[in-house]
């Protein structure tokens, strides 16, 4: 089967020729667990246009600098392409800017949060667990993260995955929809996530506060487990 990736974000400029573009991230991450899946990448940060939702396989949105309620010109096709893929069943996967833009779409509320920035390592508790993980319920996932924009309001049917006091909705199950969204970034390495909150250093971030969260990066990750996850929903069938 086939993963279309919806690319809405490019690398910062100033490290975009040090590391591999998102889509590939996602490609190394979920491929790891499931070598077998086949991609494809739609960029609409590039101006392509968006597929007909009915003919994919399944979907990834991607993270991006722009939020929910900027007026970027494909911001509102995405979300009529989310409600779409939604009513015809197709399995939808957000992360980040993804996880915002479809919680959005499907009826839910995004802002941008008065907590401000959360980067480094978050850690999140597991609030329940769907047979699509494929395994077994771990109590917490920790994973980096680079964001200031929350949802804060769930869509109908949804449910909550995975919360901290941070980020009460971390991580979004869509119940009868075919769709599961998390706020942090499992394609993010060490060393890519240390890079990103580097060269935002001084604008938005404060120094202080990137030397801790690079610091925090030394402790486990589950990335990995995450990936799984994902490859798991997006190839389970009925």
């Amino acid at each position: 089967m086939k993963l279309t990736i919806i690319e809405t974000g490019l690398l910062p400029e100033a490290i975009r020729h040090d590391f591999e573009d998102y889509p590939a991230m996602f490609r190394r991450l979920i491929g790891a667990a499931d070598p077998d899946l086949q991609y494809e990448t739609v960029s609409v940060i590039k101006g392509r246009a968006l597929p007909d939702p009915s003919r994919l396989d399944a979907v990834l949105i991607t993270g991006s600098p722009a939020g929910v309620y900027d007026s970027d010109p494909w911001i509102a096709p995405l979300m009529q392409f989310i409600r779409e893929a939604a009513g015809a069943g197709v399995p939808q996967v957000g992360i980040c800017f993804g996880h915002q833009v479809m919680a959005e779409a499907l009826g839910g509320k995004v802002i941008k949060s008065p907590k401000g920035w959360g980067i480094g390592r978050h850690t999140y508790e597991m609030k329940a667990c769907p047979d699509w993980i494929g395994e077994a319920c771990p109590a917490t996932i920790s994973v980096p993260v680079s964001h200031q924009d929350q949802v804060v309001a769930l869509p109908p049917g949804a449910g909550v995955l995975a919360a901290s006091e941070f980020t009460p909705y971390a991580a979004i199950d869509y119940g009868a929809v075919p769709a599961m969204s998390f706020q942090c970034h499992p394609e993010f390495n060490e060393a890519y996530s240390a890079a990103l909150y580097t060269a935002r250093k001084g604008r938005p971030l404060a120094e202080e506060a990137v030397a801790l969260a690079i610091e925090g990066l030394k402790a486990p990750l589950d990335n990995q487990r995450l990936g799984r996850w994902i490859a798991h929903f997006v190839t389970r069938r009925g």
